[in-house]
């Protein structure tokens, strides 16, 4: 009798419930491949959202720098097609040349930190230190950015008769890059006024 009582007191798992939770677990577990899988492929792409803003935010200083220091007139803060010193269209990303300017007709190729030109014709680059930790090293990683682009478009602002406002204008800049291992182009966008005053 005693045999019969623990018998039924002992209850198991039958086999169809061990299968049900089997399948339960494993679509659990693709689900969470999937979800690590997108944080791996953010995480790729946060470093290029990271140098896109850093690149539009350097156009920007370098705009206000100039009208700042008088290095320029205000007139020639435009665009090329409009007069000014910028030029036109997507353009690969050099560094500023002798005006210390950038996306201007007279930018120069990018050096890396040991003084060698930048890969792809002197497309901006950055170098990233070696196994050593230290930058401007023999083992530096240098990384281009030939998969960016920028355009600056500065654009008279006008009052609400329509008439230009001579101390006034819009500048947007866009940074246009595609994410690595893949074909997808991103774009990040500055808009801001720049005023002839300071």
């Amino acid at each position: 009798m005693a045999a019969k009582l623990r018998s039924k007191k002992q209850k198991g798992f039958t086999l169809i419930e061990t299968v049900i939770s089997m399948v339960i677990l494993t679509i659990g577990s693709v689900g969470l491949l999937g979800v690590f899988g997108l944080a791996v492929k953010a995480g790729q792409t946060s470093q290029d959202d990271m140098i896109a803003r850093q690149l539009a935010s350097e156009a920007m200083e370098s705009i206000y720098t100039a009208r700042n220091s008088s290095e320029i007139s205000w007139a020639q803060i435009a665009n090329v097609s409009n007069g000014g010193i910028f030029v036109n269209n997507m353009n690969v990303i050099k560094c500023a040349g002798p005006d210390g300017i950038v996306d201007t007709v007279d930018d120069a190729s990018c050096l890396t930190a040991s003084g060698t030109t930048c890969p792809n014709s002197g497309i901006k680059c950055l170098n990233e230190p070696g196994p050593d930790g230290i930058v401007g090293t023999a083992d530096d990683v240098v990384l281009s950015l030939s998969n960016f682009q920028r355009q600056i478009v500065i654009t008279p602002l006008t009052d609400v008769n329509g008439n230009p406002i001579q101390t006034l204008s819009q500048v947007a800049i866009t940074i246009q890059y595609t994410v690595p291992n893949s074909s997808v182009v991103k774009n990040y966008v500055i808009n801001e006024y720049v005023s002839e005053y300071h």
